[in-house]
């Protein structure tokens, strides 16, 4: 399946030749093997594939006792793995580096040396054990992955030319028309499918959601696995805060309370797990921005934050069990819109979803004061692409259903007019323009 990482992983072979390696970071089950490997077989003449999940011991001294002759150790490689390596025309790929810290290391002195490129993938790479007694070179750069967005789920699903239609549609500022009906019925399917490639290639292929659902949950007891291995002295509060997001989402305000995961509970006491959970890509953290101006990051409360998960194919999985989507075929009914539950959460957490694959750092702003014109709750706030000496930010409102009041959102643009850039609601309907707002439909989103 195409993703759009590869032109990334092409721009960065073009550019560095050689003067740096990269790091794919990204949840697991994302695809960055495949999509590594995938550049490696199309764009060099040879590779070498190095699965630190898998290799034995016979590799890995190669890394422990020959790195001060480094043609001694390619020489060896090359023989371990039955493969030729041609200078500037062969990479080299660490596959899930994380499990051997010595390899990451090692990037510096081999990208040094200069004679072959050097592709690294991983998840959980800056936890402690991860980094302990190593240094993280500087000759490397690093990629975000995330989950397949909207345009890469119709590559998949053969519905190539739609989303540059949209594009054009957002740039002239007008509605998509007769397609929007269609649009929106895809984009559920995303929703319902999520962004995880295995779910994704078994509902094109088999376009049956129960066995997209088992795929689901195999992914959720594979994060569960790791929790358990990987999250030694705290794996009890990282359980604990994974297994309650769908129940936090589900509430009208979304913002995390920590006191429900046990009595007394503070933040301070989870600020690892929250960081285990963040670093392994497994969530998106939305955090609270005391106003809503130019310096989001350094008006950041770190004592609210809103968590969604980082797919939301997996948060459906884990909001409902499996008798109720195999016996009410609930993944139809979601579908086709007739399933009378709060949608807000699964909305919201696309729209988190989306523009965080887009490159946006999450932020919102909550203001539950007394005074009836100070109290609000804007959902996210973006920033557009140019600073300039006022109007920096859009609020960003999310609605799910088709009759709503944009109550917090006026308010909002009355308090803080000059911060303020185009404000946005996304909803279901088309896009429209109105008394200074812009209405986008969820499909736009990726284009803010």
């Amino acid at each position: 399946m195409k993703r759009k990482i590869y032109s990334k992983l092409l721009n960065w072979k073009n550019a560095s030749r050689g003067q740096t390696a990269v790091l794919i970071d990204g949840a697991r089950r994302v695809g960055k093997s495949y999509i590594v490997e995938d550049f490696a077989r199309n764009e060099y003449k040879s590779y070498i594939l190095i699965d630190f999940s898998k290799e034995d011991k016979q590799l890995k001294m190669l890394f422990e006792e020959q790195l001060s002759n480094l043609d001694t150790f390619f020489r060896m490689l090359s023989l371990i793995k039955s493969t030729k390596l041609y200078p500037r025309e062969s990479v080299i790929v660490f596959d899930e580096v994380q499990q051997y810290p010595p390899a990451r290391a090692a990037i510096k002195h081999l990208v040094n040396d200069g004679r072959y490129d050097y592709i690294e993938t991983g998840s959980l790479v800056s936890i402690n054990r991860n980094v302990k007694n190593i240094v993280i070179p500087s000759e490397e750069e690093r990629l975000d992955m995330y989950p397949m967005d909207f345009e890469e789920f119709l590559w998949a699903i053969g519905q190539e030319d739609l989303m540059d239609y949209i594009r054009d549609c957002f740039a002239s500022h007008k509605p998509i028309g007769p397609l929007h009906r269609k649009t929106m019925e895809l984009f559920r399917q995303y929703m319902i499918v999520g962004g995880m490639p295995q779910a994704v290639k078994t509902y094109v292929e088999e376009m049956d959601f129960d066995k997209v659902d088992r795929i689901k949950r195999n992914i959720l007891n594979i994060y569960r696995a790791d929790i358990s291995k990987y999250a030694a002295g705290y794996e009890q509060k990282v359980t604990q805060i994974f297994d309650t997001i769908p129940s936090q989402l589900q509430r009208h305000e979304k913002k995390f309370r920590i006191g429900e995961l046990e009595k007394g509970a503070r933040t301070r006491n989870y600020a690892n797990a929250f960081f285990w959970l963040e670093e392994s890509r497994v969530i998106n953290v939305c955090y609270a921005a005391t106003e809503p101006n130019i310096g989001l990051n350094l008006n950041r409360d770190d004592a609210k934050r809103k968590i969604y998960m980082a797919d939301t194919g997996l948060l459906i999985a884990m909001a409902f069990s499996e008798k109720d989507i195999q016996q009410g075929q609930l993944y139809k009914k979601l579908m086709f819109d007739k399933l009378e539950i709060n949608k807000g959460m699964l909305v919201e957490n696309i729209v988190a979803q989306m523009l965080v694959a887009t490159g946006n750092k999450l932020y919102f702003y909550s203001n539950s004061s007394h005074e009836k014109d100070d109290r609000m709750e804007i959902d996210f706030l973006v920033r557009k692409p140019s600073v300039t000496s006022r109007h920096n930010i859009s609020p960003i409102e999310v609605k799910s259903s088709t009759h709503y009041t944009l109550t917090s959102l006026n308010k909002c643009i009355n308090k803080f007019g000059e911060y303020l850039a185009t404000p946005y609601v996304i909803h279901s309907a088309d896009y429209m323009e109105k008394d200074g707002i812009t209405f986008l439909p969820l499909y736009m989103t990726p284009l803010l």
